[in-house]
């Protein structure tokens, strides 16, 4: 049993710990925003923060990752309304959305640790593939972003969702609070 936090929610996996974090959190957690796109984290799909740090959730192993605290796309901001996602409907930098999640945490990941960073420092933290190529607009969404965490600007560009994560959620047996 792996045990760790989930979007702020401590839980304890019932799973093989070999199994890749991506299909703990995706078929155990029914946190489906995290991605599969390749397996083989070449594309950033599965991308989530793990411990402050972006990482591919398709390469971790459940046993990789006990006692750390990870943060999914459904984590990041529960109302959409963190910098990042804000900047990056701002900039019309989403279309078909598939990677967006990953793109996202890994904007994110860098973003707290330098809420200024340049274009290559951008490039560099953000290795996700995108089919729609948003990239120039992912530059400037991240860049906007920042501003927006440093308190420069201000977006108001994406509405809340109208459903909670409570609401959302549904029982999963291989899942469960760990016992206090």
């Amino acid at each position: 049993m792996a045990r760790l936090t989930v979007n702020t929610r401590p839980l304890e996996f019932r799973m093989d710990p070999a199994t890749p974090l991506l299909w703990a959190l995706r078929d155990a957690a029914n946190l489906t925003g995290t991605k599969y796109g390749c397996g083989t984290g070449e594309c950033g799909a599965c991308m989530v923060i793990v411990d402050g740090a972006a990482r591919l959730a398709c390469l971790i192993p459940l046993s990789a990752v006990e006692g750390s605290e990870v943060t999914t796309i459904e984590g990041l901001s529960p109302d959409r309304s963190h910098p990042v996602q804000q900047a990056l409907v701002a900039e019309q930098a989403i279309q078909c959305g598939f990677c967006t999640p990953g793109i996202a945490l890994a904007a994110a990941a860098l973003l707290a640790r330098n809420a200024d960073p340049s274009e290559a420092e951008i490039k560099a933290a953000i290795p996700n593939l995108c089919r729609c190529g948003v990239y120039p607009r992912l530059v400037r969404a991240v860049q906007r972003a920042g501003r927006v965490a440093r308190r420069i600007e201000t977006i108001s560009a994406a509405p809340v969702p109208g459903i909670g994560a409570e609401d959302a959620a549904r029982a999963v047996p291989a899942i469960s609070a760990p016992p206090q």
